[in-house]
């Protein structure tokens, strides 16, 4: 388990992050979610033990990263936003030389070759270059070194960053198999990869924790109207503005018009679903409706109302 209690990194009077604290359990895969700049790189640079807080602690099971660093090292594989991979070296080598940094040598550097080669779909560029590798295959070999001491804890800091759709969903099914029995904290700004990764979620922004739950658990903390979108045919104005006063809770945001249809879009609270009166009126009214759609409130508007940008709403 992780353990991140009341972390702060200053530099000078810039201050990137502010009395941190969440967990990431054995065998979960966390997403760390925040704007550029919101304190992720400089939090997973602190937990791998690449820089030291100005205060605070991390915690791995029961070691700090203060008293230590070298154990938590030991049992931490970082993947860092810029890979660390040099062009000219085949990628036998360098996993060869990222294992021998770990004391891997001889026959338990042979074990655990098979085993990343395997983990991380290797096979077919082992003994290619890294500068004639694709990006997908760089980020894999980048997972590779990160792995090759068969560390407990993975920490990825934006590990899509960059690739194309094929490429995103063969790194996310990978780090899927890898959470099978390691805790992995991932880093991103992309909502989706997030949400379609993580098992839980921790949202920053400026430098503090804003958020820590679920997919789900987050979602049902965002309140607010709910927005409906009609079109219809036949209506007259007058009718449509009856709405409000035919159906309880509802009220009308816009009505436009273009020759014989009317889009109206209508707010309603979160917890009304007013559909079926809606569409008995339509029915009553003699209008053909052609789309009824509500606004469903996603994880973006979750991330934006938690960073104080605007959000849609009625």
């Amino acid at each position: 388990m992780v353990r991140i209690e009341n972390l702060v990194k200053n530099y000078g009077e810039v201050n990137a992050v502010r009395s941190i604290n969440f967990t990431a359990n054995k065998g979960e895969i966390l997403g760390f979610l925040g704007a550029n700049g919101a304190g992720k790189s400089t939090t997973l640079k602190i937990v791998s033990g690449y820089l030291s807080p100005t205060s605070g602690n991390v915690y791995i099971d029961d070691l700090n990263i203060l008293d230590n660093s070298l154990e938590i090292r030991q049992q931490v594989g970082y993947l860092p936003e810029l890979n660390p991979l040099w062009g000219d070296m085949k990628v036998y080598d360098i996993l060869k030389f990222t294992g021998r940094i770990y004391d891997i040598v001889g026959r338990k550097f042979d074990q655990a070759l098979d085993r990343v080669i395997e983990q991380c779909g290797l096979n077919g560029v082992l003994h290619k270059r890294i500068s004639a590798c694709s990006k997908g295959y760089k980020q894999r070999v980048g997972l590779a070194m990160a792995i090759i001491h068969d560390p407990k804890i993975l920490i990825l800091d934006e590990p899509v960053n960059g690739l194309d759709p094929n490429q995103i969903i063969e790194i996310r099914e990978l780090i899927r198999n890898l959470g099978r029995d390691k805790t992995i904290i991932i880093s991103s700004h992309i909502l989706q990869e997030i949400q379609a990764t993580a098992d839980r979620i921790v949202v920053i922004n400026e430098g503090q924790v804003v958020a820590d739950g679920t997919g789900e658990e987050l979602m049902a903390s965002l309140k607010g109207n709910t927005l409906l979108t009609l079109v219809v045919k036949n209506a007259l104005i007058e009718t449509i503005e009856l709405l409000p006063s035919e159906i309880e809770g509802l009220q009308l945001k816009d009505i436009t018009e273009n020759e014989n249809l009317h889009t109206i879009q209508i707010n309603y609270p979160a917890d009304l679903d007013p559909r079926e009166k809606v569409f008995n009126f339509a029915i009553k009214s003699k209008w053909s409706i052609l789309e009824m759609s509500p606004y469903k409130k996603n994880l973006e508007d979750v991330f934006r109302s938690l960073t104080g940008a605007e959000v849609i709403d009625a």
